[in-house]
């Protein structure tokens, strides 16, 4: 009997010593016994430098296109939509001053100016998106303007070769002619409906044009072709200033 009873006191014991170790042995494997930290607190501070760099991936200040404003000399494509709410004379004050391609004419040559309202800061101004889609409806004006260039180039002329809306090549119905307006610029119309005749001192590279609109005129393109644009390209030509 005796013996019977130390033999269960044995066993007893040697299964409490076992049941000890296993809890022992799981809560090492715990994230509490790891670090004092709950799982939860672990996982957030494994996400937070990920978290981190997103937010700084979205507050970087996006780089807008240079505004650009021309000076004498300087050739641009003056330009309005429909409502003259988007429009381009050359002043960075413009919304499509930014990115515009003017160019600097030196002599006698080939050049090409641009507008683009789908630059990022154009965008930025009339979406409050620099990735937005805004696209200019229609046109009210266009024309070649190089600043100075009756005082620069008194016998320049400008011819029109291509015009392109957003790649793409538009028909001109007319050719265009060259004058000034007011004695200082030097112009060439593209479409210009508050001119119903050649002023003064039109003129093309075969002498001074007079008579009714036809073969020359201010309105040289279908307006209908802008029914809707973002970038619109004028490849010209120069001759006449003797350069």
């Amino acid at each position: 009997m005796t013996k019977k009873l130390l033999a269960a006191l044995a066993a007893s014991v040697m299964v409490l010593t076992a049941c000890t170790a296993c809890g022992k042995k799981d809560k090492k494997n715990t994230p509490a016994a790891n670090d004092g930290k709950s799982a939860a607190e672990t996982s957030s501070a494994e996400d937070t430098p990920a978290a981190e760099d997103a937010s700084a991936a979205e507050t970087q200040p996006v780089e807008l296109e240079e505004r650009v404003a021309a000076a004498a000399g300087d050739a641009v494509l003056c330009i309005t939509d429909s409502q003259w709410y988007v429009k381009y004379f050359g002043t960075a004050d413009d919304l499509l001053s930014y990115g515009a391609g003017a160019a600097h004419i030196s002599g006698d040559g080939d050049y090409t100016v641009s507008v683009n309202v789908g630059s990022k800061g154009a965008q930025q101004e009339i979406t409050g998106d620099p990735s937005g889609s805004y696209q200019c409806e229609g046109i009210d004006f266009a024309a070649v303007k190089v600043f100075d260039g009756t005082v620069l180039y008194p016998k320049m002329c400008i011819e029109i070769k291509e015009i392109r809306v957003d790649g793409k090549p538009v028909q001109m119905t007319a050719k265009n002619y060259t004058s000034s307006d007011d004695g200082t610029e030097m112009r060439a119309n593209i479409y210009n409906h508050f001119v119903s005749k050649f002023p003064d001192d039109a003129h093309t590279a075969e002498g001074p044009v007079t008579g009714e609109f036809g073969e020359y005129s201010s309105e040289t393109i279908d307006p209908a072709s802008f029914a809707k644009w973002s970038k619109v390209e004028v490849d010209f030509t120069v001759t006449g200033t003797g350069k």
